[in-house]
């Protein structure tokens, strides 16, 4: 079952890759001198192998149009070196996930940091915390900050990182991620494209896939949003729907944004991603009130992480509830609030319905990966998000703000 993640650099002599007895699969991350271009997902046989000539044949299929791109761009579209870059707080929310912390941390000590840029800090945010596990996981690693936020909610515990930092840039990691060795190199090299834009974000890879929930999620397509830059504006032709269609500008596990910028539009909207009742949405809504602020959101691949998925069916049925979920509560809150794009909310409300039951019926005909009890699981959670889910997420959110 499980599907090996190997790292092929192509500018240097391709491996032969063997396939143990228990693989059936493999997932190859593609760099090109070390900056990642491409991944490519594939089902092979158990105990087989992948020759030099194999590989290449591959490559030649799935990524000679990129490869070429970045010799281009590597000749005639060289980014120079920034002279100074914002300074910049690395923020990780948590909640009584001490492993992760310690793993996300590892990696992040091994970034490739330009000698000139030394104004950086990492804080962890520890929501509402049972014990002090993570507080003295974080005690072991020099030069990183712990604040502990009591107010349970993901949002909540973004909102403490916009209290307590003081840079210009604050970038945003789930606790179940883990940096790429270039992913500080991307986002400084997303900024020194974009001088003017008010967000970023990044690729996310699997960083295992080792049950058949991992993959499964990875072959429906993962977060993944391609290795294509692009720059979000006030319009994006021939998509009648921007902005409110806000999944398409990444995902809320990797992302970062001018400090000043979100005091300006108010943070991080604590009645979504508050947990079990409402695990989702904040990200949805943070991009698109971004956009309707009037600044770019840039994509840039380069900033990369990975992602460990969920390992067990039943929590991936879970997250597609709690994508259906979250989008339909940003819908609803959104439409309220910005009337002037109503029209377009109503309309992608039809469209996300019609979609999901076309996948139902493909599934119910197998001729869709997922099985029917996932689609109607997203299906499910898309209904309760009409139904009145940010409205009652709002009232518990003013009862923990009451409490403490």
């Amino acid at each position: 079952m499980p599907y090996p993640i190997i790292h092929i650099e192509i500018t240097k002599p391709l491996p032969c890759i063997q396939i143990k007895p228990e693989e059936t699969g493999i997932a190859l991350v593609i760099r090109y001198c070390d900056r990642p271009i491409g991944f490519i997902i594939k089902e092979l046989t158990a105990d087989s192998n992948l020759s030099q000539s194999a590989l290449q044949t591959l490559l030649s299929e799935k990524m000679a149009s990129k490869v070429i791109q970045e010799k281009i761009r590597e000749e005639l579209i060289k980014t120079p070196p920034p002279s100074s870059f914002p300074s910049l707080t690395v923020a990780i929310c948590t909640k009584d996930r001490p492993d992760n912390v310690t793993r996300c941390l590892t990696e992040l000590q091994k970034l490739k940091i330009p000698d000139n840029f030394t104004n950086i800090e990492i804080l962890i945010v520890d929501n509402a915390p049972s014990d002090d596990q993570t507080k003295e996981v974080v005690r072991k690693f020099a030069g990183v900050r712990y604040v502990r936020e009591l107010k349970v909610g993901l949002d909540f515990a973004r909102n403490r990182v916009l209290k307590e930092a003081n840079t210009e840039l604050i970038a945003f990691l789930d606790d179940d991620v883990v940096v790429d060795r270039q992913w500080l190199l991307g986002l400084i090299e997303a900024w020194t494209e974009n001088p003017d834009a008010g967000a970023f974000t990044g690729m996310v890879l699997p960083y295992e896939l080792e049950t058949e929930a991992q993959i499964l999620f990875e072959l429906r397509g993962g977060f993944g949003r391609g290795f294509e830059k692009i720059r979000y504006g006030k319009i994006l032709v021939d998509n009648p729907l921007y902005p409110c269609g806000a999944g398409i500008f990444g995902a809320g596990c990797n992302m970062a944004f001018r400090r000043e910028l979100l005091l300006k539009i108010g943070g991080f909207d604590e009645a979504l991603d508050t947990g079990a009742s409402l695990p989702g949405g904040g990200d949805l809504d943070i991009f698109y009130r971004v956009i309707r602020a009037g600044y770019p959101l840039i994509y840039e691949p380069c900033y990369l992480v990975y992602h460990q998925h969920r390992r067990e069916m039943a929590q991936l049925r879970r997250q597609y509830w709690s994508w259906g979920l979250g989008f339909m509560a940003f819908v609803v809150k959104s439409s309220e609030n910005d009337p002037s794009q109503r029209s377009k909310f109503r309309a992608l409300v039809q469209w996300w319905f019609k979609d999901q039951f076309l996948q139902l019926i493909k599934s119910l005909l197998g001729k869709n990966i997922l099985s029917p009890d996932m689609i109607l699981a997203e299906l499910w959670g898309g209904i309760q998000g009409l139904l009145g889910a940010y409205q009652r997420s709002q009232q518990r959110t003013a009862k923990i703000r009451e409490l403490n």
